[in-house]
């Protein structure tokens, strides 16, 4: 497989839900791609699928989803959600999208941000933060430089 299918690849890999870089990361580094170009690149893929999720959602819920019964659910979970932004402000938010396990990713940070009602600027910073700090994890353990750390103890 030519490199550069492999880079496109890694990206489509990236932007599949449940997946993101939690898994691409160790799939460029088990094909002999060079850590630092993976890490940045599926860190970048992964911040972008922010800014078309959040527009989806936002335009599903303004053109069908505000007319029925999903309106009062979603501002039930805004007011709910209200003193948890005010105790754990975006970082709690890049906290939850940077640990890196299933359903914690870019995707559920983003619906989880609209789900509150945080602004999409404070959203994005808190998901591309988030994003940053669970590639730098998943790159440490995939290349394995935190198991040499952990043997040197």
């Amino acid at each position: 497989m030519a490199t550069v299918s492999r880079w496109a690849m890694l990206v489509g890999v990236t932007l599949v839900p449940w997946i993101e870089l939690r898994g691409s990361i160790p799939l460029g580094l088990a094909w002999n791609l060079p850590w630092y170009g993976v890490a940045l690149v599926a860190v970048a893929a992964n911040v972008l699928v922010f800014v078309p999720t959040y527009a989806a959602l936002a335009l599903l819920y303004d053109r069908w989803l505000s007319r029925t019964f999903v309106r009062a659910l979603v501002e039930r979970a805004r007011r709910r959600g209200q003193p948890l932004i005010a105790r754990h402000g975006t970082w709690g938010l890049a906290l939850f999208v940077a640990v890196p396990l299933p359903g914690t990713g870019a995707y559920s940070g983003t619906a989880l941000a609209f789900l509150l009602g945080l602004p999409a600027n404070r959203a994005f910073g808190a998901v591309a933060a988030g994003v940053v700090l669970a590639g730098m994890v998943v790159t440490l353990v995939s290349t394995g430089v935190l198991a040499g750390v952990r043997s040197l103890m």
